[in-house]
């Protein structure tokens, strides 16, 4: 079998995902061209998993103060240089075409007639799931950015729905956590201002993970380049992350009993709706803006959740293997009985 994969490239939770389903396939046997859009090419890394990949410019968002501009978005988009990508990309001679919300391969195969499959989370968003902040011009988006004729949405809880739960990989717990440790990811945030909200609790340590590396002017708040390798050593040890509402991140620290503090983007509904979800589940904590006080409460509440995920990329090769049929509500409630929840007193 051999599948051709486009991966959304600009926030790293699409990447982290296609390295589990790389893995999954790659040991299944099947042969995998990967292509990644949305973010210079010159910020990609860690990316061997891939054995080779494509890069293409596709759209991607911009923001500014941790929130999403639309108009910005439009006003440095390339649609000429996305059709002729869209134009250009060759899909024949493959048996399936996936997109994990990848506009380039999704319209090319809508262009050349190719039944495409979409893995992920935003695909969850065509059910009755947990969705705040939505808009005419979200809407649209979710709708016309990466359209596929087959969609498997994953998330945190099935909401009683037909999605699956989070594509991630299963790591050994550590049996000895830093209480704390503190790691902070907030990629469309000013790194700055992060520091400036931080600075006032000095009986923890803080590790930012960003591209936008400054100094820092306490020894407890440290600023670290983004790097794979890095970020999981961290999160393997430390008491809770900080971070916005992204899907992915949320979904290893659930699963590795870490707990959470989001604070989604603005404008953003699919990060809204996943704040809302963290709430409404009890599985995190929930700050719209930076601030000290919500920073300050959820430090000084040592609860967290652990949620024990299966191997949903194995289950997902497999089906994909048998020929994709009809997930049934027998089948998706078979794979949602294997989940675990337990509460967690660091």
């Amino acid at each position: 079998m051999r599948l051709f994969y486009g991966v959304q490239g600009t926030g790293n939770g699409h990447i982290t995902r296609a390295r589990v389903m790389a893995k999954e396939l790659f040991k299944a046997g099947i042969e995998v061209d990967f292509q990644f859009t949305g973010r210079a090419f010159d910020k990609y890394f860690d990316m061997d998993i891939f054995n080779g990949y494509q890069l293409r410019h596709g759209l991607t968002f911009s923001f500014n103060k941790g929130q999403v501009s639309y108009i910005k978005s439009l006003l440095t988009s390339k649609p000429i240089t996305f059709i002729k990508e869209v134009k250009e990309l060759d899909l024949k001679g493959y048996d399936l075409v996936i997109s994990d919300f990848e506009p380039v391969t999704a319209w090319a195969a809508k262009s050349q007639g190719i039944r495409v499959l979409g893995i992920g989370h935003q695909y969850a968003f065509n059910h009755k799931i947990p969705r705040e902040g939505s808009d005419p011009i979200a809407d649209l988006v979710m709708k016309y950015y990466a359209p596929v004729d087959i969609g498997v949405g994953l998330h945190w809880h099935h909401f009683g729905q037909p999605v699956l739960p989070p594509v991630i990989e299963t790591k050994e717990l550590s049996k000895k956590i830093n209480k704390k440790k503190i790691i902070v990811y907030l990629p469309f945030e000013d790194t700055k201002i992060v520091i400036d909200h931080l600075i006032p609790f000095k009986n923890f340590e803080f590790h930012i993970y960003t591209a936008d590396i400054v100094p820092s002017p306490s020894d407890f708040v440290v600023c670290k380049p983004l790097s794979r390798e890095g970020f999981q050593q961290d999160l393997v040890d430390c008491a809770g992350i900080i971070s916005n509402a992204g899907f992915e991140l949320a979904s290893e620290a659930l699963q590795m009993g870490i707990k959470i503090l989001a604070k989604p983007l603005h404008a953003q509904m699919e990060q809204i709706s996943n704040a809302a979800a963290l709430h409404q589940l009890g599985y995190g904590q929930v700050m719209h803006d930076l601030d000290v006080a919500a920073i300050d409460h959820w430090l000084h509440n040592a609860n967290a959740i652990q949620v024990s995920y299966p191997n949903t990329a194995r289950n997902l090769v497999e089906w994909i293997q048998n020929g994709m049929p009809e997930m049934t509500a027998d089948y998706v409630e078979g794979i949602w009985n294997t989940v675990d929840i337990k509460h967690i007193h660091n």
